[in-house]
């Protein structure tokens, strides 16, 4: 396996298996043969998202259009740890900054919210695809994040099904740290992550309401939206995800 890994590694969206020739969209032929310039009879790596990743050899090549023919399977399909992030949108990229960041980081989904101050609420999560399949193809990942509709930070609170911890990264402090909660956590996550300026004083009182809200501190510093997201999914990892493994 790692002699593949200096292998280009793409992500297609298509089934793969065995004998099966796909045909790259234009954007990833110009990648491959004009920038990495890869001719007929090189190999590479492809994988979709469900089917585990596979090799593959280039048939034809031109400036706009390239064929591949699937070989065969490298490793099966293995999906990430069952962690989830919720966050408001901010700018768009500290937000681009998210959504890589959460990726190479392992989470199975993520969910927009939409709180008092997010100052950005027409957010398009479909947007962000880039950043998520830069980010799988870098990482060796072998599936996407699920990425779910924008939704109210009321709507998400009153569909929640409560089998599923809510790990809210609260600055107005008075709680436990996130490392001691994470430890001794006994049930599925989803992480919580305010926008700028934070939560506003209702929606904390609101959200510590919740039997199923665990609020948790990051430290002394207040954290940028996007470094606390970074920082709340790395010590997830660490004491909850497959880090270890």
């Amino acid at each position: 396996m790692r002699e593949n890994r200096t292998l280009v590694r793409l992500y297609v969206n298509a089934p793969l298996s065995e004998t099966v020739e796909k045909v790259l969209p234009r954007n990833q032929a110009h990648y491959l043969g004009n920038v990495l310039r890869k001719t007929v009879g090189d190999q590479l790596r492809v994988f979709n998202g469900q089917d585990g990743e596979w090799s593959a050899e280039i048939v034809t090549i031109t400036r706009k259009s390239c064929q591949l023919s699937i070989c065969k399977q490298l490793r099966k399909p293995y999906a990430a740890p069952d962690i989830w992030l919720l966050f408001a949108p901010v700018r768009k990229p500290r937000t681009a900054f998210i959504f890589e960041k959460s990726t190479e980081l392992g989470v199975s989904r993520l969910q927009p919210v939409i709180t008092e101050r997010t100052q950005f609420p027409k957010f398009h999560p479909d947007k962000m695809g880039v950043q998520i399949i830069g980010a799988a193809e870098q990482t060796e990942r072998l599936d996407l994040p699920e990425v779910n509709d924008t939704i109210s930070l009321a709507q998400l609170l009153y569909n929640w099904d409560g089998s599923r911890q809510i790990i809210f990264a609260d600055e107005g402090g008075d709680c436990a740290p996130a490392l001691d909660v994470l430890q001794n956590l006994g049930k599925p996550a989803a992480l919580l992550i305010g926008p700028e300026g934070g939560f506003t004083d209702r929606e904390r009182e609101f959200l510590r309401a919740k039997d199923y809200v665990t609020a948790v501190s990051l430290g002394p510093r207040v954290l940028r939206a996007d470094t606390a997201a970074a920082s709340l999914l790395a010590l997830w990892q660490a004491v909850r995800g497959d880090w270890g493994g």
